[in-house]
């Protein structure tokens, strides 16, 4: 059963932290007002045109930031124009490679290695494609709140030639009408838990336990 999500929490249109709140029918131009602002607000040039890739999440083994940050320089050598906004905190050995990207990279990676609630709202915001490059991951909430803000997701497993061929490919889709198509399929969902609550009490109905019943806490 997928997890639902904070909807009141993760809500572009009236999201205090983004730039320029949106809703599915305005978010094609709002997320590139968005980029903008992000773009000025990391120090990364500004422009809407160049694809922007995010990485959010806890620094450790099963988020997999060290196949992100193996799969940077690759990327590099097989796009042009990219730009990559990388955060999050944990072991100190993942942030050294984050930020060891920034220093590779430095007019195209920002890594910022701390927590900052603020910034992950506003990465939602003005990223195109979010990058989940998790060994595992169950039920991540960070795919919802990627595509609750229309912002596609990219998942491999901890492979960094695919995660880096599979970027590239997403990248490539990134301002055509087709990526346009893919922001408001995912925006029109509902991710809330209204539906997955349900599917839970009614595996929980079917094992038949005495005195259970609808509506009954």
């Amino acid at each position: 059963i997928v997890n639902g999500m904070d909807v009141s929490e993760w809500d572009p249109s009236r999201d205090k932290y983004i730039a320029v709140k949106y809703d599915v029918s305005t978010a094609v131009e709002a997320k590139a007002l968005n980029k903008e602002a992000l773009q000025a607000e990391v120090g990364l040039p500004v422009d809407r045109n160049i694809p922007l890739v995010a990485f959010i999440g806890r620094l450790e083994e099963q988020k997999g930031p060290d196949v992100m940050a193996a799969a940077i320089p690759r990327l590099m050598e097989m796009v042009e124009d990219v730009q990559i906004v990388l955060l999050g905190t944990g072991k100190k050995k993942f942030e050294r490679m984050l930020m060891s990207a920034e220093e590779k990279f430095p007019g195209k990676v920002r890594a910022v290695v701390k927590f900052n609630a603020a910034l992950a709202h506003h990465i939602m915001a003005g990223a195109d494609v979010l990058a989940v490059t998790s060994r595992f991951e169950p039920c991540g909430l960070i795919q919802l709140q990627g595509m609750r803000y229309g912002t596609c997701n990219v998942v491999e497993p901890a492979d960094v030639k695919k995660v880096a061929t599979t970027l590239q490919r997403a990248i490539k889709v990134v301002g055509t009408p087709a990526y346009e198509e893919m922001v408001r399929n995912c925006m029109i969902q509902d991710l809330s838990w209204k539906g997955p609550a349900k599917n839970w009490e009614n595996v929980l109905l079917s094992l038949g336990v005495a005195g259970g019943e609808p509506g009954v806490k």
